[in-house]
């Protein structure tokens, strides 16, 4: 209702004036309000919490990651055909040297045996994998007292071994395969123990996300590597007549360290700099990426869909599906 209302009959017209309460709808195109951006105040502490969780779009998930499993490298051909010259093959007790080629061969796997299971058993091992740790990590310190309280001295650090659980088909292929990792540190037939290299191995465990700017679902965003992996521990497998449920095992893996694939600069991970200057997650774009920013939404996606599609059809695109794109300089491989 008005405020002030008034009206008078001339001919056959009613002329009304009068003062509106609202005028919240009079210009409504030029209303201040269109152009406020929606969202909290930043600088409030929920709207400052608000805008880390946009940055970094989203937080980890425990159910997304992923891990790789190698076999170890076995014994070598070139060991098995010096034997009879290398005095390393003195740990094969009760044998004479002309005959250790042919024992280490029946002891232990070669390199190629190792090979044709884990092209065909890994891919496996690795998708059935129900759940891991990423390893904690423990500073060592002294305690030295010289002059009042005493302060304590890092001198060393250590990690716990981790346990990984599996889902086993029922073949146990996945038992199998930790097995044969198993045995390549010692034979069950002669007893007998095999060199450190020959049995130790690298894992790689990644925590996977999405990127707003891509177009694939899962995408590294953490991962770490562990040296020198063997299976120390492969649980017992429980079975029960009342039970009906998927068979799982535990795996018990020791390690000598690990390091972060971000913080160590081992790849080059799309998350910020190392040394966390910058934690925003870069523009897979470069140039590209800051100039379709700039332009209106509908825009902004059509030239990122054409931009996709010759990222594809230029010849490396095409093998890697795009995600290895010129320039080069941004984009090294990652050793993993």
């Amino acid at each position: 209702m008005a405020i002030l209302r008034a009206g008078k009959r001339i001919g056959g017209f009613d002329v009304r004036l009068g003062i509106p309460r609202d005028r919240s709808l009079d210009n409504v195109e030029n209303d201040p309000r269109f152009r406020q951006k929606a969202g909290s105040n930043p600088q409030t502490t929920i709207g400052r919490y608000q805008a880390y969780v946009n940055e970094a779009e989203g937080f980890a998930r425990k159910a997304r990651f992923y891990v790789e499993f190698n076999l170890p490298k076995g014994v070598p051909l070139a060991a098995l055909s010096n034997a009879a010259i290398n005095p390393q093959i003195e740990f094969i007790e009760g044998n004479q040297l002309s005959n250790a080629s042919n024992e280490l061969l029946e002891t232990f796997r070669t390199q190629q045996q190792h090979l044709a299971i884990q092209q065909t058993n890994a891919k496996r091992v690795q998708a059935f994998c129900r759940a891991i740790s990423i390893p904690s990590r423990e500073a060592v310190a002294k305690e030295i007292k010289h002059n009042g309280p005493a302060r304590k001295f890092i001198y060393d650090y250590k990690s716990d071994p981790i346990q990984a659980t599996f889902y086993a088909d029922k073949f146990m292929r996945e038992r199998s395969y930790f097995e044969v990792w198993q045995q390549s540190a010692f034979s069950t037939q002669s007893h007998n123990y095999n060199f450190y290299d020959n049995y130790v191995s690298d894992i790689n465990i990644f925590q996977l996300g999405s990127f707003e700017s891509r177009n694939e679902r899962d995408d590294v965003t953490y991962a770490v590597k562990l040296f020198d992996c063997y299976p120390r521990v492969l649980s017992a497998v429980d079975y029960a007549s009342e039970a009906n449920e998927v068979q799982t095992f535990t795996v018990t893996l020791e390690f000598r360290y690990w390091i972060n694939y971000f913080i160590d600069r081992a790849g080059n991970i799309e998350l910020g700099r190392p040394n966390f200057a910058d934690v925003t997650v870069k523009s897979k774009y470069g140039a590209f990426g800051s100039f379709l920013n700039k332009l209106p939404p509908e825009l902004r996606r059509a030239g990122t869909e054409v931009l996709e599609g010759l990222k594809r059809k230029i010849p490396i695109g095409g093998i890697t599906g795009g995600r290895v794109f010129p320039p080069f300089g941004n984009l090294p491989p990652l050793n993993l």
